[in-house]
């Protein structure tokens, strides 16, 4: 066959790769979101425990301390107790909560308070520290959240056997009332729970920012502590401006009146629920909000 025929004849062309078709074909294949998503909750909860192994050998460099922190804890927990007990010697009932539904009060307050007292109270106090010593432009530094870092660097496990300690007296109550709570009941009362101590976290650390702009926060902190004692009395006791102010603007109130109401079958409209839920969300939304503008007037303190 001579080049004219070949000329004639070429045979089936040569597939050209149009720019399109390149385009569907990435040069570095991405995970799905899915698998994303996984990596930083694995990421994070690496970090997490890297941050529980600290704080158990930091626990046992001083033994003593917390020892001594269960004990005052303990004596605390007590006295309260005792107060309700003296008091019930002079009445029957506080507005309808009675003696035993009181008791079951304090040990879920405490159980409330102890919980977040073992992940959030330390490092809320703290902020001021590091803003003012400049360890704060480490923790900035680091490639994770900054926030997560800041409010999760310290576990105060003794809280957890205050904690126990609680559940013990809430279990006690129940068995004088002759209560046994559903799965529902216990599911929904744990839930209410993170919801009261998302409340509390949130507010601390609001509070706590306040310190990117004065040189010392514990005092405004602290205070706010203080108030957690509201959180131990039945709503029913409050009234008027009193009750408003603990129940939307410090939602006091809230935090330990409905997981127990929940529990001890005094709930009897889903209203309080969804109030409390709304609060926390909203309470967590006001300190990001709170965090954010204060980082982005913060001036390092080693420049």
């Amino acid at each position: 066959m001579d080049s004219k025929s070949k000329t004639q004849n070429p045979g089936p062309p040569e597939p050209i790769e149009r720019p399109e078709d390149a385009s569907h074909t990435p040069a570095v294949d991405s995970p799905p979101p899915a698998s994303r998503f996984t990596f930083h909750v694995s990421r994070y909860l690496s970090i997490y425990a890297a941050l529980w192994r600290n704080s158990v050998t930091r626990e046992t460099m001083f033994k003593a301390n917390f020892l001594l922190w269960i004990v005052v804890e303990l004596l605390w927990f007590g006295l309260q107790l005792s107060f309700i007990a003296v008091l019930y010697l002079h009445t029957d009932q506080i507005g309808t909560w009675t003696k035993w539904e009181v008791v079951m009060l304090i040990g879920g307050s405490h159980f409330i308070q102890q919980l977040f007292q073992a992940f959030f109270l330390i490092n809320c106090t703290n902020l001021s520290d590091l803003v003012r010593t400049g360890k704060l432009d480490f923790l900035l530094l680091l490639p994770v959240n900054s926030r997560f870092v800041i409010s999760l660097r310290q576990v105060d496990l003794g809280a957890f056997v205050n904690a126990a300690s609680a559940v013990a007296v809430m279990a006690f109550a129940a068995r004088q009332m002759h209560l046994v709570p559903t799965f529902l009941q216990v599911l929904g009362f744990l839930l209410l729970c993170v919801a009261g101590i998302t409340i509390h976290y949130s507010l601390m650390f609001l509070l706590a920012t306040i310190s990117f702009w004065t040189v010392r926060a514990q005092g405004i902190v602290w205070s706010y502590y203080n108030l957690f004692n509201i959180a131990r009395m039945p709503d029913e006791a409050f009234h008027g401006v009193f009750k408003a102010v603990f129940t939307f603007a410090i939602p006091m109130l809230l935090v330990s009146n409905v997981p127990v109401r929940l529990l001890a079958n005094k709930l009897t409209e889903p209203g309080p629920i969804l109030l409390m839920a709304a609060m926390s969300l909203a309470c967590f939304v006001l300190s990001e909000w709170g965090w954010r503008a204060s980082v982005k007037r913060y001036t390092s303190a080693s420049s």
